[in-house]
């Protein structure tokens, strides 16, 4: 699973999109926007449907998946300043901290680009609750319940109800783990209420594929729900099979890290339209050795070998191709590594490692293949860049896959040198590095 954070915006977009189905009848009105300047925030208030802008008292705060907004200081509503914040006071707080860098209590540093801005929500203390639920292993999930909601939740643990769900529940064993243990100091008018709401939170949570998902608080008035704060991650794995559920969803880069690059962009891309896992992260475009590894445990292993061996500075990506992809993903990954490590010329030449462990059920022929098919279009450029191509698999079909990737670089004029399972994964650095000092 790769869990992929989302803004608070979205997940709430998600909560008011399946509202219905999950949540009825409770109620659940969806006011928010997203914006990402003042000015942008003023023309969002003249189009119709957004005119509580301008009529209710608003509260605002940076989405930038980042937590403890209020205990850093970065939230706007009332009882900061006399009298209810306006439409006018939450676009001028924004253009006032998006203008100059922020450092976090974390010790995070940045610039605030988008913000969420919502009604003011009046409510008193016994109103506010906590729940959240968290994938914990393969067999179980976590769904967390406390009738104290709020900042100091952390503080007060001792109070949340832990229920292990089994990954293969039926509604009927979610809704009686639930009903089992809905907290005790639950009020006792409020009991069925939060239950029903709790049960269907797991099921939300599960059927969407959330790999985390809290609500803290959530305030329940009357027949009225009110998402006040939200974190939420996606298992972006199941990208492809949630297309239409999620739709247009947007993984954001986390605050005070830097923008993905064009590459980094295309290749999170293709990840979230396949079955597979592909995941390339550029530590340095001038980096001596580039890896192409098969298996997110393996890309660690090779990652560590290298940053030991070689020092970290020579170390230029890091990334995965795992699960299954076809060929033409495989293609596709490959030609923007090649493209990637012959961009800067090293005077030592370059080094690829195709590296991975034993395949359960990859093919290792079928990937291979896309791989021969990139080295095809960049063959001239490797071998300007004197690129050194060290290659240890196992697997389905590896023998085959070896073969013809041996064939393909003694054809093109490719060094290249080839190894199966009989040597130890990690090998293949410890000669790369020894072969080419």
């Amino acid at each position: 699973m790769a869990q992929r954070a989302i803004r608070e915006y979205d997940g709430k977009k998600l909560f008011a999109k399946n509202w219905d189905k999950y949540f009825a009848p409770l109620k659940y009105s969806f006011e928010s926007v997203l914006v990402t300047s003042g000015e942008e925030l003023l023309k969002k208030a003249e189009e119709p449907g957004y005119e509580w802008l301008k009529e209710k008292p608003l509260v605002a705060k940076p989405d930038m998946l980042f937590g403890k907004r209020g205990k850093n200081n970065l939230v706007l509503f009332k009882v900061n300043k006399p009298g209810d914040v306006t439409l006018a006071d939450a676009a001028n707080w924004i253009d006032e901290k998006r203008s100059h860098e922020v450092t976090l209590l974390s010790g995070q540093k940045g610039y605030l680009t988008h913000f969420i801005v919502e009604p003011f929500t009046p409510h008193t203390q016994d109103e506010e609750y906590y729940i959240a639920a968290t994938t914990l292993d393969e067999n179980y999930d976590v769904l967390y319940m406390s009738a104290e909601g709020g900042m100091e939740v952390e503080e007060n643990w001792d109070k949340v109800v832990e229920v292990k769900i089994p990954i293969d529940a039926t509604n009927e064993d979610i809704d009686k783990l639930v009903e089992k243990n809905i907290p005790s100091d639950v009020a006792e008018d409020r009991k069925e209420q939060f239950g029903n709401f709790a049960k269907a939170f797991y099921k939300f949570f599960r059927d969407l594929y959330f790999a985390y998902l809290e609500i803290n608080p959530i305030v329940l008035q009357g027949e009225n729900a009110y998402l006040l704060d939200l974190v939420a991650r996606l298992d972006d794995t199941a990208g492809f099979l949630m297309k239409e559920q999620w739709g247009d969803i947007e993984f954001p880069t986390p605050f005070g890290m830097e923008e993905k690059s064009p590459e980094e962009e295309a290749i999170a891309e293709a990840d979230a339209k396949s079955g597979a896992s592909l995941k390339l992260t550029i530590l340095n475009p001038k980096g001596r050795i580039w890896t192409m590894v098969a298996g997110g445990g393996a890309s660690v292993v090779y990652a560590d070998t290298i940053a030991d061996l070689a020092g970290v500075e020579d170390l230029a990506n890091y990334g995965e191709y795992s699960g299954g992809p076809t060929t033409d993903e495989t293609r596709f990954y490959a030609e923007t590594i090649f493209d990637l490590m012959t961009r800067y010329p090293d005077p030592r030449g370059k080094i690829l490692i195709i590296g991975g462990a034993i395949a359960n059920f990859t093919d290792v022929a079928k990937t291979f293949t896309g791989i021969i098919q990139a080295m095809e279009k960049y063959a001239d450029k490797l071998k300007e860049n004197n690129v050194k191509i060290y290659v240890r698999r196992g697997g389905p079909n590896y023998q085959e896959g070896l073969r013809k990737i041996k064939e393909a670089a003694d054809r093109l004029g490719l060094e290249i040198h080839v190894y199966g399972p009989e040597t130890h994964m990690t090998d293949i650095v410890r000669m790369a590095l020894e072969e080419n000092k």
